[in-house]
């Protein structure tokens, strides 16, 4: 029998009975769905943990200080990470030709009769430099692939100096919207405002920002808020010298572990922090590098995708069991057409390829359904899952031979006990 007469068969012998073959690739249909679904998801996963974590360069270490449960309440671990730790870090490990430090909070900023609760930074002088590294804001209309520099953030006016940052001077950098909001149109650029009571001068406004993510544009409020030399925050707004945030630059990414470990062990003797009975130290801070960010988050995804692959799996696997069913019932139905087929000559292999091809033809439907039912599926997914999909279109002919390896492995055991039936027997059959 040719492959032509073989196929025609299976479609007439298929659609004779459409309810039980439609009833049948319902499973085959929910498992590619879940594949398709699956492979988009998995993908839009990974993406959203690069772009979550490239502000942070393959360059840099992350230092924060631990923090750990008591009786119910997050406290320290041990020792503050100082700013005092971050100024001598160059100096004392010989890896990291420099170390940035942050730290934030909210505070009250008054001019004249206008008084706003905003967000402050407080930082050093390379505080622009990494608003533009970071990547997460720009100005806007800021054309597309042009490189952000320092400079583009500032309106009007000049970042802070090193001294500034070192020597508690009184100045601070106005976002956007908050100059406009105290200033109401007028220039701010020389002005004095209060933070939290004490007088600063503004010696810059930004220009007005934008994420970079347009997902982010209509949550996010890039233009409130100010920063102020790190020193002068630390003065001014705390009661007690807060804990900072330290961002150390490796001279050579190749030589990351090696950094990490200079830096555990400057840290180490700055804290006093001695070994415990096993020779063991409990560290009072925590380093994190790209790398590490990365592992993390993308084991979690790499997790995430296997459940849903298994879940796409059982589908599967029930969906080919219906088909193996459906086709035993099929042979026990015309056992008498298969004898009157072996008496005029049909060869076993005509016989097998003939339902092997039903089976084929059974999941290639379902198949053919399950990728459109998918891809119509990644928009749904996607407002389950916080618009983080992304769709591969080499899914469609990976779902598509999973489809017709289903049928081909749940096919075969009815094909071969088909061709294996006695021709007498058979024609006996009623």
């Amino acid at each position: 029998m040719s492959l032509t007469n073989t196929l025609l068969t299976a479609l007439r012998s298929v659609t004779a009975n459409k309810l039980r073959a439609t009833l049948t690739t319902l499973g085959v249909i929910i498992g590619v769905t879940s594949v398709i679904a699956t492979l988009a998801l998995g993908n839009g996963a990974r993406a959203a943990v690069d772009a979550n974590f490239r502000f942070l360069g393959s360059d840099q270490i992350q230092i924060n200080a631990a923090y750990k449960m008591k009786d119910g309440k997050l406290e320290a671990a041990g020792k503050k990470l100082t700013f005092e730790d971050g100024l001598l870090m160059t100096e004392a490990v010989n890896l990291i030709d420099r170390a940035e430090m942050s730290i934030g909070g909210s505070v009250k900023v008054r001019h004249g009769r206008a008084a706003l609760d905003v967000s402050f930074t407080g930082a050093d002088a390379d505080a622009l430099n990494t608003l533009a590294a970071q990547s997460r804001v720009q100005p806007v209309g800021w054309p597309e692939g042009k490189k952000l520099t320092p400079e583009a953030f500032i309106a009007r006016g000049r970042s802070f100096t090193p001294a500034e940052a070192l020597a508690q001077a009184d100045v601070c950098i106005l976002a956007y919207q908050t100059a406009q909001d105290l200033f109401e149109g007028d220039e701010a650029l020389g002005e004095i405002v209060w933070i939290n009571r004490r007088p600063c001068e503004v010696i810059a406004v930004l220009t007005e920002l934008e994420p970079i993510d347009p997902d982010e544009r209509n949550r996010s409020r890039v233009n409130d808020g100010l920063f102020l030399p790190i020193s002068t925050a630390i003065r001014n707004l705390y009661e007690e010298e807060p804990s900072v945030n330290i961002i150390a630059h490796v001279t050579d990414p190749n030589r990351m572990d090696e950094a990490k470990a200079q830096i555990a062990e400057y840290l180490r003797q700055r804290h006093t922090i001695e070994p415990d009975a096993s020779g063991a130290y409990e560290y009072d801070f925590r380093m994190t590098t790209k790398k590490d960010m990365l592992g993390a988050q993308q084991e979690a995804a790499r997790t995430f995708s296997l459940l849903l692959t298994a879940l796409a799996a059982v589908s599967l696997v029930v969906g080919g069991i219906g088909i193996m069913n459906v086709m035993l019932v099929s042979v026990t139905e015309r056992t008498r057409e298969i004898g009157v087929r072996m008496a005029i000559g049909a060869r076993r292999r005509d016989i097998v390829a003939q339902f092997l091809t039903e089976a084929v033809v059974i999941s290639a439907s379902g198949g053919v359904l399950g990728i459109a039912a998918g891809v119509l599926s990644i928009p749904v997914a996607a407002t389950f899952n916080k618009d983080i999909v992304l769709f591969d279109p080499r899914s469609i002919p990976l779902a598509l031979g999973v489809a017709l390896l289903t049928g081909v492995v749940f096919g075969l055991y009815p094909a071969l006990r088909a061709s294996r039936l006695n021709p007498i027997e058979a024609l006996r059959y009623e």
